[in-house]
């Protein structure tokens, strides 16, 4: 279309944004922003001029309070000099000229619409049509756009039964909407499923209720709809909800370590919480049906909460007894292979918020690692459930703790149903240098004791090794002792720490690790012990221990400059270091084992061998929608 056959628009103000005179300029607030606008006095008059085109009377301004009596006669006098003076209110009358032909009182005029245009104040109308519903133009920027979207978009909803509750009451909001739907009843759908269609191409949102709770799925393809809503069903079941370990290892567990109502549990709500659950599933089924539709964000505000992930769905949870509803991260709906690639991890901070989605206490996959009463002194502890137990993960910090606790869970989920080793990382670096390290020790356990043993001065001196040791060996008064081998032809070193009072064998290794310096190595060892020897004096009874390695250090310092003046004595300093050598570390890793696994993708090689659809699918495809990395199946012990 030319520029002549367009259609003509006008600038309105959106629906319920107020206006404040203030003593030199104007506050403007909306539903979603605000603006002060200060610097001249002549702002209010210019302001009477630009409302009378954005369709809002000079009646709509209203003054600030107590601005008049302070100001007093001679304010009003400097006021309307120095408005005169800058050419916005006529001298005779004192206002702004009804004349705008002035330019500095148009460019004025333009500036103000500018400032309206940045803080999302402004809506646009087609100049000749009728203006579309209030509530449009108050969410908005082209509410006409919108309307005529609602009006094409023609609902569609199915049941096994038009006439339950739910569907009744769905069909009702739609119509209350101005988009009054068709109905249909689909016998294939359960009895407390209901499907609304709209839209070109078709969008579609499921909602379900329960006796005591329900949820409603994001927006999608309608067979992607009815898909999520069956394995949310079954997510939301008591059996796998109460599944979950809390820091006890037992229960369901909240992000803040209490227990969360679940739906579908065995507590019935009354009917009045019945009534307003109906209500409220309804209303969030249709807001987000037709918000699709027309092409408006979803309400479920991703970009805004912490919980959710700005590219992946959100569910809407509701629960009857007590009274609760929240948007919750959905990750585990099948593997797409022709579905972009999740972003990759950045920094720590991004990871923990990933694994937050992946340990939902509602819709994840796995259990949420926490500190719970676990000491955090002299190394910090996290807990999770697992399927092998309770699981405690050490780190120098709890952050840290929280990552290798989620990784290390996720990997022993994945060992029941994947062939040979399994590693987990938030993403490709993170998960290659766990596989490489774990390859590592391996094969030092297969080939005996490899290199040369160094002498105690080759790392004991190094401040974060002499720390970790003195923590284990005299604040905690355990006898262990500590060998350092380097690696034939490679620059690599393991550590072991021993206890000499334990059976011989690998039954008295308290820690090992694999660094690319021999004091890396000793104080990783020495930290991996001392983080065990407090999961067994601390932590329940049986549990999995898990160590931390330096694959953590470069999520930990991404983004973070250390001080110029903290040496390796200081942790983040110390990090940093093991993050600068780790590419060298994996190289040589890589040689020495001849590890080079590939990250598994949905629709390429099935390292499940008799598919992925089994146990360990669903947390396949989350750790791929989180943007985790697997890596599985690349020979020798597990």
């Amino acid at each position: 279309m030319t520029a002549a056959g367009r259609p003509r628009l006008r600038l309105r103000l959106r629906p319920g944004v107020a206006v404040t005179r203030l003593r030199d300029g104007l506050h403007l607030r909306g539903r979603d922003g605000s603006v002060t606008l200060e610097g001249s006095r002549a702002l209010p008059a210019l302001w009477e001029l630009l409302s009378e085109r954005l369709g809002q009377g000079p009646e709509d301004i209203t003054g600030e309070e107590g601005a008049e009596s302070e100001a007093g006669e001679a304010g009003e006098a400097g006021e309307a000099r120095e408005a005169r003076e800058a050419g916005y209110i006529d001298p005779a009358i004192g206002r702004a000229p009804l004349d705008p032909a002035d330019p500095r009182v148009e460019a004025a005029l333009a500036a103000l619409t500018a400032q309206l245009h940045a803080h999302d104040l402004l809506t646009e109308y087609p100049a000749a049509a009728a203006e579309p519903p209030a509530w449009l133009g108050a969410c908005v920027h082209r509410p006409a756009r919108a309307a005529a979207a609602l009006a094409a978009a023609r609902p569609v909803v199915a049941a096994a039964d038009p006439g339950g509750p739910l569907a009744t009451a769905l069909i009702g909001v739609l119509g209350r909407a101005g988009t009054a739907p068709r109905v249909y009843r689909d016998t294939g759908l359960p009895s407390d499923h209901v499907v609304a269609v709209a839209g070109t191409p078709p969008v579609a949102v499921a909602v379900v209720r329960t006796d005591d709770g329900g949820f409603v799925t994001a927006p999608a393809e309608p067979e992607r709809a009815r898909t999520d809503a069956e394995s949310i069903a079954v997510r939301l079941r008591p059996a796998t909800a109460t599944a979950t370990a809390t820091a006890t290892g037992s229960g369901s567990g909240s992000a803040d370590g209490g227990s969360v109502p679940v739906p579908g549990g065995a507590t019935a709500g009354a009917p009045s919480d019945l009534t307003a659950l109906t209500a409220l599933l309804a209303g969030a089924a249709a807001q987000r049906l037709l918000c699709s539709a027309a092409g408006l964000p979803d309400p479920a505000g991703r970009e805004e909460d912490p919980q959710l992930l700005p590219d992946r769905p959100a569910v809407l949870v509701a629960v009857a007894r007590p009274p609760h509803a929240s948007y919750r991260p959905w990750v585990t709906g099948p593997a797409d292979p022709a579905g972009p690639s999740p972003a990759p991890v950045g920094n720590l901070a991004e990871a923990l918020r990933r694994i937050g989605a992946l340990a939902d206490p509602y819709l994840g996959v796995l259990d949420a690692p926490r500190p719970g009463d676990l000491p955090q002194l002299p190394a910090a502890l996290a807990v999770c459930g697992s399927v092998a137990g309770p699981l405690v993960a050490g780190a120098p910090r709890t952050d840290l703790a929280r990552l290798s606790a989620a990784c290390r869970a996720a990997e022993l989920h994945l060992g029941e149903g994947l062939p040979g080793p399994v590693a987990v990382g938030a993403g490709p670096g993170h998960a290659l240098g766990r596989a490489l390290r774990r390859a590592a020790l391996a094969a030092a356990g297969s080939s005996g004791r490899p290199g040369h043993v160094l002498g105690e001065e080759e790392w004991r001196e190094h401040p974060q090794a002499r720390h970790w040791w003195t923590v284990l060996t005299r604040h905690l008064e355990l006898p262990m002792e500590m060998t350092v081998r380097r690696f034939t032809a490679e620059r690599a070193y393991l550590a072991v720490v021993r206890d000499p009072a334990g059976r011989a064998g690998t039954a008295g290794v308290a820690a090992r690790a694999v660094e690319a310096t021999a004091a890396d190595a000793a104080a990783l060892a020495a930290l991996g012990a001392v983080t065990r020897a407090m999961a067994a004096g601390h932590g329940p009874a049986g549990a999995v221990h898990a160590a931390f390695s330096g694959a953590e250090a470069p999520l930990a310092v991404a983004g973070v400059e250390p001080a110029a003046w903290t040496d390796e004595g200081w942790t983040d300093r110390w990090l940093a270091g093991i993050t600068r050598r780790e590419p060298e570390l994996c190289a040589a890793l890589a040689r020495l084992t001849g590890v080079h696994p590939e990250p598994w993708r949905p629709g390429g090689a099935d390292p499940a061998g008799s598919g992925a659809a089994g146990s360990a699918g669903p947390v396949l495809a989350a750790l791929r929608a989180c943007g985790f990395t697997v890596l599985a199946g690349w020979g020798g012990a597990r």
